[in-house]
């Protein structure tokens, strides 16, 4: 039983959080319950990872890749062969489809088809605006140490 919720109220009181709403949209979908083909989320280094997934019997034409607005979406749909000759069918080949939902400043830096598995390479570039800065602390002199200005004013009559 999908229970679905209405955010609008809270899109009335909260500036800037709009994508906090799509993410709770987008998790609240129900998905698949196939997890086919298996894949591994890696993490490669500090601000890079890679996402392998076992795509044996797709050609690189029958896979799809693309990248909009975070969402990261690996398509796979193969050429029907003819079922004549078969004795056993055992490798897979139905369609399939894997959404993933990229964190802010993940880009696709590319990907590789090798031996059955579908390598993604993703990395993180956070702009130089968004980077952690060091904040110089600025000391003012004492006052002390001036001497204070004086008022040169004309006696009155």
């Amino acid at each position: 039983m999908a229970t679905s919720y209405d955010y609008a109220p809270l899109f009335r009181s909260s500036v800037g959080f709009d994508r906090v709403f799509t993410l709770l949209e987008n998790a609240q979908r129900g998905r698949s319950i196939s997890d086919w083909p298996p894949y591994d989320i890696v993490k490669t280094g500090d601000d890079s990872y890679r996402i392998a997934i076992a795509v044996a019997g797709f050609a690189q034409e029958d896979l799809d890749i693309t990248f909009q607005s975070n969402l990261l979406t690996v398509v796979g749909k193969k050429q029907e062969a003819a079922n004549e000759g078969y004795l056993h069918r055992g490798i897979a080949g139905r369609p399939f489809e894997h959404r993933f939902e990229l964190a802010d400043h993940v880009r696709v830096n590319g990907a590789d088809l090798s031996n059955g598995l579908l390598s993604i390479d993703l990395v993180r570039e956070i702009p130089e605006a968004l980077k952690p800065r060091k904040i110089t602390i600025d000391s003012i002199q004492a006052l002390s140490s001036a001497a204070p200005a004086q008022i040169e004013a004309q006696k009155a009559a």
